[in-house]
């Protein structure tokens, strides 16, 4: 007993994962290091055959260095008009909004729903003349609304980039996030429903000439040495990382199932008893995070910490509080109360196919007694 829990449950547990898949991992590992394809080679061709396939829709995947290239390369492919505004989640990693800003762009500032992804009357709202695309973001796993952002894009010209990051395998209304919307990026940091074991990430789309210009861009400029055709930068997805990749690629679904397992386990032992996510059923959820939310949310955290359970805070600030997007000259709107107000309030649970039944019971537990 630690703590006066009779267990420590962990948030992750990558090596464990890790113990599960060792050999194959091992295998796929050495296989590229007796190639020598440490930069390109039949490893990464091959993931991004496969990834693509696993999205569907009759998208192509090009790999990249990490997801925050992945989001930078696909805005710079759009071309979109120079100091335009691009509407952006307020409750986001800090990536989603710094693409935006290095692309030359302005920010607005988008609330959050009850589900955590983008509020479509706030959406609607900012649309201005200047407004010339929509980033949603999948947050915690979950879709964003794509039929009303999908709708709201057509109306009024706009491109929709989608931020894949926390969500590989999550569907809405069937399909595969990532096919959706005109390009897509997912990053495969460790952590991530599909992690890599370094920085990863991936640009996709259905429409081969962007994903070609992204090539472009992350190649120097060309697709062969020497001939830049124009100013590039350098982002490749390495070797090693393309056939853990594959290898985890495989395993993704039965993760994603058991994620949804205990997501449901934390619904029917939580109701009542805190906010819990809302869950919409034209999406299938492959819950990244489970983030609940409670007022006193620091006392909850430091009593659960006190009892061997790990908690995290996605987002303790949100961006528009951020000292980087706070009062800018890139953002041009920041009202976005719901989200201001919930950073205090968001704690994310232990989460992810290393949890047992066990443990997740005494998670639901803990936070019965911690609350009373």
């Amino acid at each position: 007993m630690e703590n006066g829990c009779a267990m420590v449950v962990k948030f992750l547990d990558l090596h464990k994962q890790y113990l599960g898949i060792k050999e194959e991992v091992d295998k796929a590992i050495s296989e590229v290091i007796e190639k020598s394809a440490f930069i390109g080679g039949d490893a990464v061709e091959s993931f991004e055959e496969e990834f693509s396939e696993f999205i569907g829709g009759g998208v192509k995947t090009l790999g990249v260095g990490n997801g925050s290239d992945a989001l930078e390369i696909a805005i710079e492919a759009l071309n979109l008009p120079k100091d335009s505004e691009v509407l952006v989640p307020a409750n986001t990693f800090a990536a989603s909004a710094e693409a935006v800003v290095r692309n030359g762009l302005k920010i607005v500032f988008v609330d959050c729903g009850a589900d955590y992804t983008l509020d479509i009357e706030d959406l609607k709202s900012k649309i201005t003349p200047k407004t010339s695309a929509i980033m949603a973001v999948h947050l915690y796993g979950q879709s964003a609304r794509m039929k009303e952002i999908l709708e709201l894009a057509k109306k009024h010209s706009l491109r929709v980039i989608e931020d894949c990051a926390q969500a590989h395998g999550a569907r809405y209304n069937g399909q595969c996030v990532g096919s959706l919307g005109d390009i897509a990026a997912f990053s495969f940091y460790p952590g991530k429903n599909l992690g890599a074991y370094g920085d990863g990430g991936a640009i996709v789309s259905r429409d081969e000439a962007l994903i070609k210009k992204c090539k472009y861009i992350a190649h120097h400029g060309g697709l062969r040495k020497y001939e830049h055709e124009i100013v590039g930068r350098n982002s490749r997805l390495d070797g090693i990382q393309a056939a853990i990749l594959r290898v985890k690629l495989k395993h993704l679904d039965s993760w994603n199932r058991r994620r949804r397992e205990i997501a449901k386990l934390y619904m029917d032992g939580l109701s009542g008893i805190v906010e819990l996510p809302e869950v919409r059923k034209e999406c299938e959820c492959v819950w990244h995070l489970f983030v609940i939310r409670i007022q006193k949310r620091n006392e909850l955290s430091q009593k659960l910490n006190q009892m061997g359970i790990e908690t995290g805070l996605h987002y303790p600030i949100c961006l528009p509080n951020t000292q980087a997007f706070s009062n800018q000259p890139y953002v041009v709107e920041s009202k976005t109360p719901k989200a201001k107000a919930w950073e205090s309030e968001i704690l994310s649970l232990p989460m992810g196919e290393h949890l047992s039944e066990m443990e997740v019971e005494s998670v639901i537990k803990a936070i019965n007694e911690a609350i009373g």
